[in-house]
Order: C-alpha cells, then sequence, then structure tokens
C-alpha cells in the first residue's frame, strides 16, 4: 500500500460524497448502521486524523492511543476527537473529511520506515496506517452511499492490496471489492459463511 493508493482513495470517495443531491438528507441512517450519514461522515474523518496522529510522536505510545480527548454526542454515538460545524453544510463536512484524508496521506508519504502507530489490531507502519485509511473509506463510502443513494463501487485493484495486506486469508479467486465487503461483515460471499465477527491484522508483515 502507499500514499497514492491513500489520495487515490480520499478522492474518489469525497467525489462520490459530493455528488449526493443537495437536497439529500443527512440524517438518515448511514446503510445498516445506527449512525447518520452525517455521523458516519465525521467518524470516517476521525479515523483518518487519528491514523495520522498515531503515527507523528516520534515516541509513540506503545500500548495505547495518543491521548486526545474523545467525545460522544449522545449515548451509542461514535467517540471522535474530529467534528464538523452543522452550520457550514454537506460541503463543510466534505471539506473536514479531505482536510483529515490529506493530513494521513501526509504522514505516510513522509513516515520513516521505523515509524510506527499503536492499534489494537497490531501496532502499524505506514503502510498498515494506509491499508487501514483505505478500509475505513470504502467500507463507510458503502454505508453513506446506501444511506445517501448514490452507487458506489471500491476500485478492484486498491481493494486487493487492502486485502492482501490486512486481511490474510481471505478467499482468492473472488472479485476483490465483494470480497473486502465480506471480510468486513458488509456483504455475502458465494460459498463462503459471512464472519460473525471481523477484524484486520495491521502489524507489519514479515
Amino acid at each position: 500500500m502507499t500514499a497514492d493508493d491513500l489520495a487515490e482513495g480520499v478522492r474518489l470517495v469525497v467525489a462520490l460524497l459530493r455528488g449526493a443531491d443537495a437536497a439529500a438528507d443527512w440524517e438518515r441512517p448511514a446503510g445498516t448502521l445506527e449512525w447518520s450519514c452525517w455521523e458516519t461522515a465525521e467518524h470516517l474523518a476521525d479515523d483518518l486524523f487519528s491514523y495520522a496522529a498515531q503515527l507523528g510522536p516520534q515516541s509513540p505510545p506503545a500500548e495505547g492511543f495518543v491521548p486526545f480527548v474523545y467525545r460522544r454526542e449522545g449515548p451509542g454515538k461514535p467517540a471522535s476527537v474530529v467534528f464538523a460545524q452543522r452550520e457550514a453544510g454537506p460541503q463543510g463536512l466534505l471539506q473536514v473529511l479531505e482536510a483529515c484524508g490529506a493530513l494521513l496521506v501526509a504522514m505516510v508519504r513522509t513516515a520513516r520506515p521505523q515509524d510506527r502507530a499503536f492499534h489494537g489490531f497490531g501496532t502499524a507502519d505506514a503502510e498498515g496506517c494506509a491499508a487501514m485509511g483505505l478500509v475505513e473509506l470504502f467500507v463507510h463510502a458503502e454505508d453513506l452511499a446506501l444511506g445517501l443513494g448514490l452507487d458506489w463501487t471500491a476500485p478492484a485493484g486498491i481493494s486487493a492490496r487492502v486485502l492482501a495486506r490486512l486481511f490474510p486469508g481471505t478467499p482468492t479467486g473472488t472479485a476483490p471489492w465483494p470480497t473486502l465487503l465480506w471480510a468486513t461483515g458488509r456483504g455475502e460471499l458465494p460459498g463462503h459463511e459471512r464472519p460473525a465477527e471481523w477484524r484486520w491484522y495491521s502489524a507489519p508483515r514479515a
């Protein structure tokens, strides 16, 4: 995975969401999530920001996240550092998303080979952070597309590289995007039972 892969993912998802109808209801649920489309887009921006922030310290925490203050706006809402001003509307929300994506792209592009970012699924290198960011982008784009009435298909090439980096042991010989949806609990894959729980493996691979 490269910074260029990540930059392309950010570009595609922001372009998708900018294509939403001006009258689209961003308070509708995002796909099967309990969160609204607005909250899901904020959560996505926060994910990208958080992965960038984890790569930043010269001596990153080995057993936890950089201690930003996270807050929830209500029970069951996502815990986040990043929120968008409601009065800025959907276009302002997408500027926040694009800016957080650019931060992660920059950190992946400039990180040293030895830099690491804590994550509960495996402390990651820059390549792992890029792959994690792409999972967040692509699967939450699916959630948002369902909520906003958009058509979305993630690019096969990048999806295949994400699967190879984060999801060892996933089925081969199947289309990469449906396989990524299946691996993240969001879709069916003929001949394969949907995982009861899912996770990725973000630690550097030998």
